[in-house]
């Protein structure tokens, strides 16, 4: 049986229908909506925290939407070990929660940023990745100004050891270098899942690379492999 998707709804997400477009109409996958003020997550099987700008940014990026009445819930599923995939913005809103280690600050270029980018699967023994190739190159678009991911020398330590690093910016050839990295993001990480596998992370966005017409099918790797690993 296919998973149920629920994609979070909170006041300034414009991302929410690109991800119920895509795992709807594309993908022909089960997916409703879930709105910020509430806390029944639907019996939903995978939680997708989209992208956009939650309540405007204020304060942080993602600060204010960590403390909507869902996300005790959302919380609670992960911690369960339900599948949680923030994107963007839901990436931010995660390390806000503590669901993920680390920070994103402003881009380096103090620019918002919206382009194409190219990323490589270091991790495909995950629940996101399981199926794709390790050192695969995916084509995903970018659109953000506060995508510089940071941690610690110890956090960095602890997502290398524990092969926590799932996506890195990389040129069309695979190349990890300054060239490739759209916002100064330390060790070029675009994508991290938690310790425990069940929580991605991640600034580029999947959703809207799922649409053939448009010239972008990559990010339906990513979704179909989230399908494929929840039925087996």
């Amino acid at each position: 049986m296919k998973p149920k998707f629920g994609v979070v709804v909170f006041p300034g997400s414009n991302c929410d229908h690109d991800a119920y477009y895509a795992l709807k109409k594309i993908l022909g996958l089960d997916v409703t909506f879930l709105w910020h003020k509430d806390t029944d997550l639907q019996n939903c099987d995978v939680i997708v925290l989209p992208g956009g700008f939650s309540y405007g940014d204020y304060l942080r990026t993602g600060a204010i939407a960590r403390f909507s009445p869902i996300m005790n819930s959302v919380i609670e599923f992960s911690q369960n070990g339900g599948r949680l995939i923030g994107i963007c913005n839901g990436f931010q809103i995660l390390l806000e929660a503590q669901l993920l280690p680390g920070v994103l600050l402003k881009n380096k270029s103090l620019q918002f940023v919206c382009k194409d980018v190219y990323l490589s699967v270091e991790n495909n023994d995950t629940f996101f990745t399981k199926g794709l190739s390790r050192n695969e190159v995916l084509k995903f678009p970018i659109a953000h100004g506060e995508g510089n991911y940071f941690a610690d020398d110890v956090t960095l330590k602890s997502l290398v050891e524990n092969n926590q690093i799932v996506f890195k910016y990389t040129s069309v050839d695979g190349v990890t270098d300054n060239d490739a990295n759209p916002n100064g993001s330390i060790l070029n990480i675009a994508g991290i899942v938690n310790k425990e596998g069940n929580v991605l992370g991640l600034m580029p966005h999947p959703e809207r690379a799922c649409n053939p017409v448009l010239g972008k099918n990559d990010g339906s790797l990513v979704f179909n492999a989230i399908v494929k690993n929840f039925m087996n």
